[in-house]
């Protein structure tokens, strides 16, 4: 998923879409801050395709809830790889968001996924876990789990740079 999208705020007279703060023909764009919603709220649609909703722990921890449907199946009875990632990667980026507030934006530096176990016919859950935030750069980790949370189904780590 691509969270750092480059919003483009004027077009110059040959068609050409310049970023802001850009200078063109010696007038300079104006910079504004990029504007995403707390907690990627609305969620992109690959998250609405998955199915994806959240809501909190008695704790406070928000979790991803992802329920099992034809959309997220793999092989016969089981999640597919590529949707158990996508969940853990909106755990990784919602609670990153949370943390950082409006304004600054992240961008993947780089993920790393482990599977498990099969994710089986089961609504699956998320949450993440921010081990650094710097000025810079932030480490999440995001666990996904089916039943019980003492068995996790994967886990991600991701690297992100961080524009303020």
């Amino acid at each position: 998923m691509n969270t750092d999208r480059v919003q483009f705020s004027q077009t110059c007279v040959h068609g050409f879409r310049v970023k802001p703060g850009m200078t063109t023909g010696g007038v300079t764009t104006p910079r504004q801050p990029a504007k995403r919603p707390p907690v990627l709220n609305p969620l992109p649609p690959y998250a609405a395709l998955l199915g994806l909703s959240t809501s909190r722990a008695e704790d406070g921890e928000l979790l991803w809830i992802m329920p099992f449907s034809e959309a997220v199946l793999g092989r016969p009875g089981f999640l597919h790889g590529g949707a158990i990632a996508g969940l853990l990667e909106f755990a990784a980026l919602g609670t990153l968001y949370e943390a950082l507030g409006e304004g600054p934006t992240a961008k993947p530096i780089n993920v790393s996924i482990d599977f498990m176990r099969g994710g089986g016919e089961h609504d699956t859950f998320a949450a993440a876990t921010l081990t650094r935030l710097g000025s810079r750069v932030a480490n999440v980790e995001a666990h996904a789990w089916q039943k019980d949370r003492s068995k996790p189904i994967a886990a991600a780590r991701m690297n992100l740079i961080i524009r303020r």
